[in-house]
C-alpha cells in the first residue's frame, strides 16, 4: 500500500514538473505546403449541387432549407424551364448561390454538331442574363459528357462530380443520405436533383448531419477558390483537391 501511495506521489510531481515548463511544446501545427502545392483548408468544404431546375414547388423548398441553415449551393438550369420561375433564379442569387448553365432541354451534347451545342449553351445563357444580368454561368454537360475536342468551344470552367448518388433513380431520400454520407469528403462536389421531393428531403438532411460533422456548405466557385484553383475554361472539375481535366 505505500509503495502504491509513493508511486502516486511521485506521478503527482512529474505532471506538476510538466506542467511549469516554460520550454513545453505548443500545439501541433500542420505543415507547410511545398513549393508549387496549393494549401489545403483546415476546415472541411463541400459543394452541394442540383441539376435539371428550376421547378415550382421543390427549388423553392430547397431554398428554404439552405437558408435556415445557411448553406450555399449551386443550381445548373435548364434553360426551357426558366420561363415562370424566374422568382427563384432571383432568390438563388439574393440568398448567395451560384447560377450555372445545363442546357436549354437537357440533351447530351457528346458528338452532336458544334452549332448544336453553340445553341443549346447560349440560348440558356441568354436566359439566365436576361433575368440576373451579366454574368460567368458555369456549365455541367447534361449527362457530364463531351468530346474531348468540344471543351475549347467552352468559355466557362466546366463542373463534373465526385458524388453521385444517383438520386433520380433511387428517388428515396433515406437510401440518397445514406449514400452520401457515407462517400463524402473534404472537396467533395455532391450531384442532385432540384425536381424531385425525396431529392430535396435527402438534400436538407445531408446538410444537417455534414454540418454535426464540421462541414461548410459553399458554391462550386468557392469551393475550388478555397483549394487554392484558379477555373479554366473548357477544363473540367471533379472535385477542389485533384485539379481540372
Amino acid at each position: 500500500m505505500r509503495a502504491g501511495k509513493q508511486a502516486l506521489a511521485a506521478f503527482a510531481v512529474f505532471v506538476l514538473l510538466l506542467c511549469c515548463r516554460t520550454d513545453a511544446p505548443g500545439p501541433v501545427l500542420p505543415a507547410s505546403p511545398a513549393a508549387g502545392q496549393a494549401e489545403i483548408p483546415a476546415a472541411k468544404y463541400v459543394a452541394l449541387t442540383f441539376d435539371d431546375g428550376p421547378r415550382a414547388g421543390t427549388t423553392d423548398r430547397l431554398l428554404d432549407g439552405l437558408r435556415e441553415r445557411g448553406a450555399s449551393a449551386t443550381f445548373f438550369l435548364i434553360g426551357e424551364q426558366i420561363a415562370g420561375n424566374e422568382d427563384l433564379l432571383r432568390r438563388m442569387r439574393d440568398e448567395g448561390h451560384q447560377v450555372g448553365n445545363h442546357t436549354w432541354d437537357h440533351v447530351m451534347l457528346c458528338g452532336v454538331s458544334t452549332e448544336e451545342v453553340q445553341r443549346e449553351i447560349g440560348r440558356t445563357d441568354a436566359a439566365i442574363r436576361s433575368v440576373l444580368g451579366e454574368g460567368s454561368y458555369w456549365v455541367r454537360p447534361p449527362y457530364g459528357l463531351l468530346n474531348e475536342d468540344q471543351k475549347s468551344g467552352f468559355q466557362t470552367p466546366l463542373i463534373h462530380w465526385s458524388v453521385d448518388p444517383e438520386d433520380w433513380k433511387l428517388r428515396n431520400a433515406q437510401k440518397v443520405t445514406a449514400l452520401v454520407l457515407r462517400q463524402t469528403k473534404s472537396g467533395d462536389i455532391i450531384l442532385l436533383h432540384d425536381f424531385y421531393d425525396p431529392s430535396v428531403d435527402a438534400a436538407l438532411a445531408i446538410v444537417d448531419a455534414l454540418e454535426e460533422r464540421g462541414y461548410l456548405f459553399v458554391t462550386v466557385e468557392e469551393l475550388l477558390a478555397l483549394y487554392g484553383e484558379e477555373p479554366q475554361t473548357g477544363r473540367f472539375y471533379t472535385d477542389a483537391r485533384t485539379g481540372p481535366r
